[in-house]
This record gives C-alpha cells, sequence and structure tokens, in this order.
C-alpha cells in the first residue's frame, strides 16, 4: 500500500464516495474520485467506485477507460471484472450480440478471480436470457441462489424460466402428438 493509500485524505474521500453511490448520487461520488483517480489510476478500490459511478450515470465507456487501466494493474481481481462486465454490457434490452459477448467475457473472468463474486451469475443469468439460452440462464441462476440464498431476484427469474421451458415442453409434445395424428403411418394414426 502507497502513502497516498495509507493517507487519512484518501480513505475519507473513498468513504465518502462510497457512501454517495449508496445513496444513489454518482455524480457527486465521481466528483469525490476523479482526484483520487488522477493520482492513483491503477488503484483497484478507487476504479471500482468511480466506474461505479460512471456506470449509474451509463457513462458506459468512461468506465470502460477506467476499468481497462485496473484490470491490466489487478487482473485478479473479480470486482473490476464485474464492473467490466456491466460497463461492457451497457443497457441490457439494448445491448448488441458484440456488447453481450465482451460482457460475458469480463463476467467470466470475475468468476474466474472468485466463483463466488457476488451478482455475477446473476447477470450471466439475465443475459442469457436475453440471448433465449434458457437453459443457462436457469442454470446460472441457480448458481446465484447457491452463492447468495437470499437472492429474490435470481429466485424470481429461476421460477419464471421454469415456468416457460415447462410450457415449451408442452408445446413441443403437443406438435410431435399433431404431426403423427395428421399423416402419419398406421401405426401413428390407424387404419381408416
Amino acid at each position: 500500500m502507497s502513502e497516498f493509500e495509507r493517507s487519512f485524505e484518501y480513505r475519507q474521500a473513498l468513504n465518502e464516495s462510497a457512501r454517495l453511490l449508496s445513496q444513489n448520487r454518482p455524480g457527486e461520488a465521481a466528483e469525490k474520485l476523479q482526484p483520487l483517480y488522477t493520482q492513483a489510476p491503477d488503484d483497484p478500490d478507487v476504479a471500482i467506485n468511480l466506474s461505479g459511478a460512471y456506470i449509474l450515470q451509463r457513462k458506459w465507456s468512461r468506465a470502460i477507460q477506467v476499468l481497462t487501466a485496473a484490470t491490466k494493474a489487478n487482473p485478479d481481481n473479480a470486482m473490476l471484472w464485474a464492473n467490466m462486465g456491466a460497463a461492457q454490457l451497457g443497457r441490457l434490452e439494448t445491448a448488441g450480440p458484440r456488447q453481450q459477448e465482451r460482457a460475458l467475457e469480463a463476467y467470466y473472468r470475475a468468476l474466474r478471480a472468485d466463483p463466488e463474486a457476488p451478482n455475477v451469475h446473476y447477470h450471466l443469468g439475465l443475459i442469457y436470457k436475453e440471448r433465449g439460452e434458457l437453459n443457462r440462464a436457469c442454470a446460472m441462476f441457480q448458481r446465484a441462489l447457491e452463492v447468495n440464498a437470499a437472492d429474490k431476484d435470481a429466485r424470481y427469474w429461476l421460477d419464471r424460466l421454469a415456468i416457460l421451458l415447462a410450457q415449451e415442453q408442452q408445446q413441443r409434445r403437443d406438435g410431435d402428438a399433431a404431426s403423427e395424428n395428421d399423416g402419419g403411418s398406421p401405426e401413428a394414426g390407424g387404419e381408416s
């Protein structure tokens, strides 16, 4: 830890930025963090908070810029990679395949650093759900619950997707039965 990082001003500014973020005041948090970032651009705590402030403000490219340097300097920091996933994705509803791929890559880097990184499995589940990969989404939401049994959002999506998968399976069975009865062989449709 550098002398700067041990300084009272550093700790005070970092704590104040975290408080502002928890109060959903990302613009003010970013203002507090910018001088710290200028002094220590590779500091993981500063990068996590500053990128979080930018993500909350939907300033995706600024968050990516902050995180790129920090992940190079701290490649095993799961929280940096989790924030990188969020920044690469942007808004889930409007993210294209390329954005989704970059986000998936960052989230999987987070899991390599920490297999139980908070919320990462949940976010992977959301991406897979959006892509229509429902079985993969279910697996991620299930894993999110294994990491945090109190994750109500993961529970909601796991339950919702179980219903959708059951409905799809029933529709396939109904379609298969209808196909057999339409022009089937004597074994399938009987003889006239």
